[in-house]
């Protein structure tokens, strides 16, 4: 933090423009606010004649030994360390030297900078949750067993159904409005015992096979199994 304050403080009294007030006036309830032309802070202090002439001339070599572009790269420099350091803070934290400011490589990022934005590294970082997320109970819970083997008996039942059993075998749990519930669990029962079918191949053995005799041909065919309620 001090490496940073000392690079900020110098690049923002030195070559940092800043409004300052000049008068303001109100006029009932407006206030007008009118300012001076933005200049940086040590050309303030340059032009003020409180100022000792020492302090000024020290103040000019400074101004001329300075130079805006190492400041700036000495900021971000400073930032990556304290980002570093805040990632690796805890038990694990380790004393490092800073690292080198290498200016070429600085202002070479400086002509792409603009179109994507600059990310600092002290920004503040997504939150990433690591606990996984506690899972609510359904109330459908304790019945899947038999829900699942009602549909497995009769895979046309509809939602409404299959809410009128649960309703006769546990009044105080599930009303009417439990439909939708139902009907999204259904679904969902109904997707995944389709797509198990499917991987397994099984949908070929339960495909009947038309008579020969029926058909009036010799070679027997697959004909068009029936799905529940969906016609052929």
């Amino acid at each position: 933090m001090a490496r940073l304050y000392e690079v900020v403080r110098l690049h923002g009294n030195l070559f940092q423009p800043s409004f300052k007030l000049r008068e303001k006036t109100r006029i009932g309830a407006r206030v007008i606010k009118r300012y001076h032309p933005p200049v940086p802070p040590v050309a303030r202090v340059l032009a003020h004649s409180g100022v000792a002439e020492a302090d000024k001339d020290r103040l000019k070599a400074m101004l001329e030994s300075a130079d805006p572009v190492i400041l700036f790269a000495g900021i971000r420099a400073a930032q990556e360390e304290l980002g570093r350091r805040v990632d690796r803070r805890g038990l694990n934290a380790r004393s490092e030297e800073p690292v080198a400011v290498d200016l070429q490589r600085f202002t070479l990022s400086l002509k792409t900078a603009w179109q994507v934005g600059e990310k600092r590294p002290t920004h503040r970082r997504p939150y990433r949750r690591t606990k996984p997320y506690p899972k609510r109970q359904s109330m459908l819970e304790p019945f899947e067993p038999q829900i699942r083997a009602w549909l497995e008996a009769d895979p046309a039942v509809s939602a409404a159904s299959v809410l009128e059993r649960l309703m006769s075998a546990d009044p105080s749990r599930f009303t009417k409005k439990s439909l939708r519930t139902v009907q999204m669990a259904v679904k969902a029962w109904r997707i995944e015992t389709a797509g198990q079918i499917i991987r397994d191949g099984d949908w070929m053995k339960r495909a009947p096979l038309s008579s020969p005799v029926a058909a009036g041909e010799d070679n027997g065919h697959l004909s068009a199994p029936n799905f529940g309620n969906i016609p052929g």
